[in-house]
C-alpha cells in the first residue's frame, strides 16, 4: 500500500502565508494534530517512509511515527513546491493581483512560475523521479509506503499515482495531518 500525509499546522498555516521551501516548524496545534494522527493511524502498518527534509514534515513524521520500529528516509525531491519571491506572502486569495491565485484557482494554467518559483512540469519531473527509483520499489517487494510531505508536492503525488489531469491537481484536498491511502 502506498499513503501519503500533510505535515501538521504551522503558524504561517494559520497566517495563510505562502510557505514553499520556507522552512517553518510545527506550532503547537500542528504537533497535537500529528499526535492524534498517530494515536488515529497506529494500527496501519507502514514498512517505511519517505519525508521531506523541511523541519515541518520531518517532525510530524518523528511524531506520527513515535515508538515505533519504522525508517524515516528524507529525500529532497519531497520538498514543498517552491514558490519563490511569494514565500513569506500573506493571504493571497484575498489579493486579486497575486500571480499565485492562478496555481491555486486554475493549476491547469500555471505556466510561467512566478519570480524565482519551481514550475509544475518541474515538480511532477523530481516527485515522479522519487516515485519510480523510491516507491515502486518498495511497493514491487510487497511493503507498505508512507510519505510525508506537503500541500502542492503531495497533491502532484497524488496526480501521477491516480492519472489525474493537471485541472484536478487540488481536487483530493490535502488536509493537514490526514492519512490517504493512493494505492
Amino acid at each position: 500500500m502506498l499513503y501519503i500525509i500533510r505535515h501538521g499546522k504551522t503558524d504561517w498555516n494559520n497566517l495563510w502565508k505562502i510557505q514553499g521551501r520556507t522552512d517553518i516548524p510545527l506550532n503547537e496545534e500542528g504537533r497535537t494534530m500529528a499526535e492524534k494522527a498517530a494515536e488515529e493511524y497506529k494500527d496501519i502498518n507502514f514498512d517505511i517512509a519517505f519525508s521531506s527534509p523541511l523541519i515541518r514534515a520531518r517532525e510530524t513524521a518523528e511524531i506520527l511515527l513515535k515508538g515505533r520500529d519504522i525508517p524515516i528516509i528524507n529525500d529532497d525531491r519531497l520538498m514543498e513546491m517552491s514558490f519563490g519571491a511569494y514565500e513569506g506572502f500573506e493571504k493571497c486569495f484575498d489579493s486579486p493581483n497575486c500571480p499565485l491565485n492562478v496555481f491555486f484557482k486554475t493549476p491547469e494554467k500555471y505556466v510561467v512560475p512566478v519570480e524565482g518559483a519551481e514550475s509544475m512540469e518541474e515538480l511532477f519531473k523530481r516527485t515522479g523521479e522519487f516515485l519510480k527509483e523510491k516507491v515502486e520499489p518498495e511497493l514491487a517487494a510487497g511493503k507498505d509506503v508512507l510519505i510525508v510531505g506537503h500541500g502542492a508536492m503531495n497533491s502532484s503525488i497524488v496526480c501521477q499515482v491516480k492519472k489525474m489531469p493537471l485541472k484536478d491537481f487540488w481536487s483530493a484536498g490535502i488536509e493537514n495531518c490526514k492519512l490517504m491511502r493512493l494505492i
